[in-house]
């Protein structure tokens, strides 16, 4: 029996299967085997159940939400859409008599009718996230929709996720708000950073919180730099460093071209240890760029941030035998950048 089989053909690409999968191995093995830690990440629908309830009598529907939200629910009346002023029934009479609730409530119902994805991203982070640390509890993860006024709070046993601040950079919504909310930030509001930004708030806020003595511009850029630096170990490979940070790709490009001369600017003005407040948030706070860097607004913002995610990354890769966690408990800002031995070159 004959086989109509070009040889050379059949080679090369069982040359190219092989490379590719090794490609893929070789991606796959700087993350560790999490298989066998059990965890089955579900976020609950508040958001949903809230709206269902506009269809039942308000006091049924308060009785409801309380019973199954518990603090969420008292935190969501008194401190997200409330003050405290009003009691939760009143609350929702409210809402329910706002069209823009309406409106607001119908198109993230249409962006996240199907959040299973997100259930599986979320549930990979916290994987690795106990693989390091074995103790931590994963949150109730819980949806709201608040009106634009907080996006991943963190309560007692729950961490929320506002789905009105994740509904895609180019919702209508973002448009009539740009006044409070400016473009730099709502571009931001899509589904792809739900995960980072969960990552990164439970990160900030319940694991490493910043040490009130560290107080320098170094200090911080190393603190910002780790918190970045562990997100890259816990968040799937194909989450862009442009999503971790909230750059857009031009930006993180604008960096790496000038890296070597941001570099040279902190060195000749002497800001690795400046404490002024005001100055250092320059470098460190969210903005459309950076004041004084760049032609044309051209520079990213934050550049602290940047800067110190680069340090610390090229401390752990000539500091191989550091383990994670010994870098997240590492103190010394100034150890880390000289056993980095970070100096970029044009």
């Amino acid at each position: 029996m004959k086989y109509n089989v070009n040889f050379r053909q059949s080679y090369l690409f069982f040359l190219f299967v092989l490379a590719f999968f090794s490609l893929l191995s070789c991606r796959q093995s700087n993350k560790p085997d999490v298989s066998a830690i059990h965890l089955d990440v579900k976020i609950s629908r508040f958001d949903q159940d809230l709206y269902a309830g506009k269809s039942k009598e308000i006091a049924e529907t308060d009785e409801f939400l309380k019973k199954k939200y518990g603090w969420f629910y008292n935190d969501f009346t008194n401190r997200m859409v409330g003050n405290g002023e009003y009691s939760s029934r009143e609350i929702l009479s409210t809402l329910y008599n706002d069209q823009a609730y309406t409106d607001l409530s119908k198109e993230s119902d249409s962006v996240f009718k199907d959040i299973t994805p997100i259930n599986n991203e979320l549930t990979q982070a916290f994987k690795y996230i106990k693989y390091y640390y074995p103790k931590v509890q994963a949150p109730q993860f819980i949806s709201f929709i608040s009106g634009f006024a907080v996006q991943t709070p963190i309560g007692d046993n729950y961490m929320g996720i506002g789905l009105d601040m994740f509904l895609g950079k180019d919702s209508k919504f973002y448009k009539a708000i740009v006044q409070s909310v400016p473009a730099y930030l709502s571009r931001r509001f899509a589904p792809e950073y739900i995960v980072p930004r969960v990552t990164e708030t439970y990160a900030r806020e319940e694991l490493f919180k910043e040490h009130d003595e560290d107080r320098t511009l170094l200090a911080k850029m190393i603190h910002n730099g780790k918190i970045l630096y562990f997100m890259d170990q816990v968040l799937a490979d194909e989450v862009p460093d442009s999503v971790k940070i909230g750059y857009t790709k031009s930006q993180i490009e604008w960096c790496k071209g000038f890296e070597a001369d941001i570099w040279a600017y902190y060195l000749e003005n002497n800001l690795l240890f400046e404490t002024d407040y005001q100055k250092m948030q320059v470098f460190l706070s969210e903005g459309p760029f950076t004041p004084g860097l760049g032609e044309k607004n051209e520079s990213a913002p934050k550049l602290g941030v940047w800067m110190g995610w680069q340090i610390v990354k090229k401390y752990m890769k000539n500091n191989q035998e550091i383990s994670l966690q010994q870098l997240m408990m590492e103190t010394d800002a100034q150890k880390i950048l000289n056993a980095s031995k970070y100096k970029p070159k044009k």
